[in-house]
Parts: C-alpha cells; structure tokens; sequence
C-alpha cells in the first residue's frame, strides 16, 4: 500500500526528530504547545504525564551531561488531517540501546506552523505474536 501524506507534516516530523535527537533546546521548545502532555507507558503498566517543562528538562540534561545525539530512525505509519489538527502514528527508535515505541503526536496548527499539542509513547508490539485487540469472530452455525 503506497501511502502519501502532507508533506508539510512529514517535513515537521523530519524536523522535530532530528532538533530533539540532537538536543537543540531552543529550536525543540518552538516545536512543542505550552500545554503539551507527555504520555508514557511505564513498565508498571500505568501511564505517566510529563509537561513540556518536564519533557524539556530531561533533554536538557542529557545535553548537558554530554550524551552522544539520539537515533533520528523513525517510520510514518499513518496521518490523519482535519482543518488545524492532526494525529500521527510512527515507528521511532531513539537508540540501539533504547527499545523501539509506537509514537502517536498530537499535532496543532498554530499561526501556520504545526506544533506538537501531545505525545503517547508505548512500546512497539511484538508483531510476530500479536493477536489483534478483538478476539476472533465466532460463527454462528
């Protein structure tokens, strides 16, 4: 299946994954709403929010701390667009040493320039194993 999207969006995404990979605070802090919400799966099976000062803060401080930039690996597996909002779900993996996730960004135009309005990290599924989240249809005769 060939997919397109806007390319305006792929563009931004381009941009957010290698401004974040490479700690480039302040291009990140234009990228990203001041009521960003930073959802991520822990290991406990629970979510966890962070604030863009939160989320901030943590790249800051691995900039800081002198760690080598990120992965920009990602994959666009599908965006869906109405008026000034759009949600796209990707493929991302950070690291070698980090465990790939399933991105889905929350994405809102504001003055023209679309920005990051949320994030939801979880892990990237075991697609070999993966049942599907609907049990099997059952037939009725």
């Amino acid at each position: 299946m060939n997919k397109t999207f806007n390319p305006d969006i792929v563009s931004f995404i381009d941009e957010l994954a290698e401004t974040g990979s490479n700690y480039r605070m302040n291009e990140m802090e234009r990228l990203y709403t001041e009521d960003l919400g930073f959802l991520v799966l822990t290991p406990q099976g629970e979510v966890a929010r962070f604030s863009k000062a939160e989320m901030m803060a943590e790249f800051r401080s691995r900039r800081d701390a002198g760690e080598k930039p990120l992965s920009t690996e990602k994959r666009i597996l599908h965006i869906e667009e109405q008026d000034d909002v759009a949600t796209a779900v990707l493929y991302r993996r950070m690291s070698d040493q980090a465990d790939p996730a399933l991105y889905e960004l929350r994405l809102r135009k504001v003055d023209g320039k679309w920005l990051v309005s949320g994030e939801t990290v979880l892990p990237w599924p075991d697609l070999a194993h993966a049942k599907g989240f609907l049990p099997p249809r059952k037939s009725l005769t």
